[in-house]
């Protein structure tokens, strides 16, 4: 069993507090091996929603604290310092490991009896309980030390070796999270669930995501495919700000009198 380490302040948890008349909230949780950064090109909110970037410990400022270890030991930190800021609608997002790490948050509060999100926003990863999958977590460090150098590229920065090979010890210990974490069955939250798949995704095709419809009601599951690949979420096409408005637009009052 693993230990958690020490909780921090909850304004390490989030790259810049969230704004109190922001009428809904989504949470963005990082990709493996990166930190909130990476979500630098996403504006700071689409329509009513405002995009609120989580930094889990041991990576950019938080780099000299230990790794979260477990998705368990990050979901329980992660509730509770984000819990004061869970007090209107809000939403999770998370893409690849990321999109495993907002769920498993969800699942702690949810079993905590707190807010639980109104919608998940799950992105290229398979469900918990067909997991762990991905080629990823095969790799040896050369491969993933070359995979970090690609998405550096990617997200418009110069890779420099010394700092590849920092990245390459949060990557590794970010995939062991990832290989560890496996539900027996599904988890059924009461909130919206939204499956987006990617057309060109290479690493998790949009029809092996199937297994999240057991996570949600049939009334609150979608499941979607946007144009682009594995990265294109980076950019904050504007399909995907468009499934994040509806997934948090407000419930429609109910019209007429009562009966």
């Amino acid at each position: 069993m693993s230990t958690s380490p020490t909780r921090a302040r909850p304004g390490k948890w989030l790259l810049r507090r969230p704004k109190d008349d922001a009428a809904a909230r989504l949470f963005c949780f990082p990709y493996s091996g990166l930190g909130a950064s990476m979500y630098s090109r996403w504006p700071d909110s689409t329509g009513a929603v405002e995009i609120c970037a989580v930094q889990p410990p041991g990576r950019e400022n938080r780099i000299r604290e230990p790794h979260f270890g477990e998705y368990a030991d990050l979901a329980e930190q992660a509730a509770a310092a984000l819990r004061p800021y869970l007090d209107r609608p809000f939403g999770f997002f998370g893409h690849c490991g990321g999109a495993l790490a907002a769920f498993a948050t969800a699942v702690r509060l949810h079993a905590d009896g707190g807010p639980v999100p109104d919608c998940l926003f799950m992105s290229s990863q398979v469900a918990p309980h067909d997991g762990p999958f991905g080629r990823f977590l095969s790799m040896s460090d050369d491969e993933l030390r070359l995979e970090l150098t690609e998405l550096t590229k990617a997200l418009g920065g110069r890779p420099d070796p010394d700092v590849i090979d920092l990245g390459l010890g949060v990557l590794r210990a970010d995939i062991t999270a990832n290989q560890h974490y496996r539900l027996d069955a599904p988890v059924v939250l009461p909130g919206a669930l939204h499956a987006i798949g990617w057309t060109d995704d290479a690493e998790i095709r949009p029809d092996q995501m199937g297994g999240w419809r057991a996570y949600a009601t049939p009334d609150r599951f979608t499941a979607e495919v946007l144009p682009g690949g594995h990265h294109t979420f980076l950019d904050a096409p504007d399909e995907l700000m468009t499934a994040v408005r509806r997934g948090l637009a407000p419930a429609p009052r109910p019209t007429g009198g009562t009966r």
